[in-house]
């Protein structure tokens, strides 16, 4: 029952986590339109585009498949 609600705690301290970063970045955001500061929305924007193509190309989406290997051309 304990790892039950280990789970349940790691669950949802994630969550509030998230939803701390979520309202963090709105706020942020809704303050920069508000005060006209459109230069540096559009740095931050570029800036997180870039990371998150980056994290998507790094990351191994398929799974790692072992590779089959040919020994008739080591035997030779």
């Amino acid at each position: 029952m304990s790892t039950r609600n280990a789970m349940a705690e790691s669950r949802r301290r994630r969550r509030l986590f998230t939803a701390t970063w979520t309202i963090a970045l709105t706020v942020l955001t809704i303050s920069l339109i508000y005060w006209e500061k459109t230069a540096i929305l559009y740095i931050l924007a570029t800036l997180g585009l870039s990371a998150l193509l980056s994290v998507v190309a790094f990351s191994d989406l398929g799974g790692r498949r072992e590779q089959p290997t040919d020994d008739s051309s080591a035997q030779q």
